[in-house]
């Protein structure tokens, strides 16, 4: 791997190099890596997670050096720089028409793809379910057990290479319609209810105690999120700007599933 990394670093400050079968092929690999999971573009640590711009680098640079090819899928026909994902049934990953996984991203064994969509250099983990229409952007990081409900918008980020990629760790819950982009992390076991929009500026304010707790980029542990707003002065006079509130924690005391059960009851989120 350090050999593949010091080649597309290299590539990255001098773009001739692409021209080079070098670094196409360095590129190439890594890019491969991803797709069988053998690389990731950010990795979980014990004191957080650590973001390998250089893999990220590559799938900025797999671009240029790709060109436009038709892609036939039964009647189906799409014309792109990027192949699809496949050999779903040796990866134990079930994909219902008309979902899409581009190559470059990976599926861990369990994962359930509904109508969706996953962008390249994204990791899913086993027994996520990607539900109706909600899309994974480029090199997201969705944990194990997560539900991304219909229609959610999980962002991707490629630039600044160095930048965290939008992040949802393990046995989260994301409700209906929900958009976590510009590498917001949602921390394990959290709750969003339905139209949580989540933003690096996005105010997500604690109001479980006697006084607000703000926020930003990050939600906390087993958090229950909803959609709020909080007045704010401009020129023109005061506007409700949106938010979202934090109103309750899922219990430490009971597994994943009856928690999630417990949260949704005791909070009346809609999902």
């Amino acid at each position: 791997m350090e050999s593949l990394r010091l080649i597309i670093e290299a590539a990255w400050e001098n773009r001739s190099l692409l021209n080079e079968n070098a670094a196409q092929e360095a590129i190439r690999m890594v890019v491969e890596h991803l797709d069988n999971g053998l690389l990731r573009v950010a990795e979980p640590h014990d004191d957080g997670w650590q973001v390998n711009d250089w893999v990220k680098k590559a799938v900025i640079l797999y671009f240029p050096i790709q060109k436009m090819e038709t892609i036939e899928v039964g009647p189906f026909e799409f014309h792109d720089k990027i192949a699809l994902k496949r050999n779903f049934a040796a990866q134990g990953v079930r994909v219902v028409p008309h979902a899409i996984a581009r190559y470059g991203s990976f599926l861990e064994k369990g994962v359930i793809m509904m109508p969706s969509y996953v962008n390249i250099g994204a990791w899913v983990g086993s027994g996520t379910m990607v539900d109706t229409w909600a899309t994974v952007g480029s090199c997201a990081q969705i944990g194990r057990n997560v539900h991304l409900s219909g229609g959610v918008g999980i962002g991707g980020v490629l630039e600044p290479p160095q930048a965290s990629p939008t992040i949802i760790e393990d046995d989260c819950f994301v409700g209906s319609r929900c958009i976590v982009v510009e590498g917001v992390r949602v921390r394990r076991e959290a709750v969003l209810g339905a139209n949580v929009v989540l933003t690096q500026s996005t105010h997500i304010i604690d109001v479980t105690g006697s006084e607000p707790v703000i926020y930003k980029g990050e939600v906390p542990e087993r958090s229950v999120v909803i959609p709020g707003s909080y007045p704010k002065s401009f020129p023109a006079g005061t506007y409700n700007v949106n938010c979202a509130l934090i109103i309750g924690k899922r219990k430490q005391s009971t597994d994943t599933k009856v928690s999630l059960n417990d949260a949704l009851r005791d909070y009346s989120v809609a999902v």
